[in-house]
């Protein structure tokens, strides 16, 4: 394969990410939280990209809520646990929740909607259905953890003296494991966010941290959007 072919592939694969509108919010929320952890709440050019960015994300998420309920009203997966499927179906409700009342948040931020109070008063119930959500996927992904880790166990048991790396069922379930490892840590970082957003502790997660969090968790989420070529060669 030509250096042209090699870069012709990689810039495809470049054009599939940036056509997907998930990915392109996520790069606007790095840049968002990137803008809020130089400001560190101050007045000036990086807080007013903040603000920009924030407003600019929320025309990419109109009717995203409708995912969401979608995926409430949706069967699980058979033989998943019923705690897990309360909790899996919590997060899915809260979320949507956050979705739909953000767009009238939106409406109050362009003017649209002239009850300010009240707006940002929808606003933070909506933030806090997001915390909630994070707190729900937190719990999801470690009991998905637990059940994938008694799996691997299982079947390291199975395939005893055989090299696991190349049994295709050992890898996939390892991969599933690294996976929702990487959400884990993201839900958490998302639970530090909301906090910080909402103020519940402003002497220890100021701006700057919440920034900093926020940018991670953002980047995290640019990486689990990358088609699967450009993540392998990512890991």
């Amino acid at each position: 394969m030509s250096t042209l072919d090699v870069a012709r592939a990689e810039l495809g694969l470049v054009v599939l990410y940036l056509n997907k509108a998930e990915a392109r919010d996520k790069i606007c929320r790095a840049i968002q939280y990137g803008s809020k952890y130089l400001s560190n709440g101050e007045p000036g050019t990086a807080q007013n990209v903040d603000k920009s960015t924030s407003l600019a994300r929320k025309v990419f998420r109109l009717f995203k809520f409708v995912n969401d309920l979608h995926a409430l009203i949706s069967p699980t997966p058979a033989g998943t646990p019923l705690p897990l499927v309360l909790l899996g179906k919590s997060k899915n409700a809260l979320l949507s929740t956050f979705l739909f009342l953000d767009q009238i948040v939106w409406l109050g931020r362009t003017g649209i909607y002239k009850n300010k109070e009240q707006a940002d008063v929808i606003g933070r119930i909506s933030l806090f259905c997001w915390m909630g959500s994070s707190i729900c996927t937190t719990l999801v992904e470690i009991g998905e953890l637990g059940r994938l880790s008694a799996s691997l166990k299982k079947l390291e048991k199975h395939l005893k003296n055989d090299d696991k790396y190349q049994n295709e069922e050992y890898r996939a379930k390892l991969k599933k494991s690294n996976d929702r490892s990487l959400a884990l840590i993201k839900a958490g970082m998302d639970i530090v966010v909301a906090v910080g957003l909402l103020q519940l502790a402003p002497k220890k997660i100021n701006p700057r941290v919440t920034g900093a969090f926020g940018f991670a968790s953002s980047l995290i989420s640019c990486y689990q959007l990358l088609p699967s070529p450009a993540k392998s060669k990512a890991s």
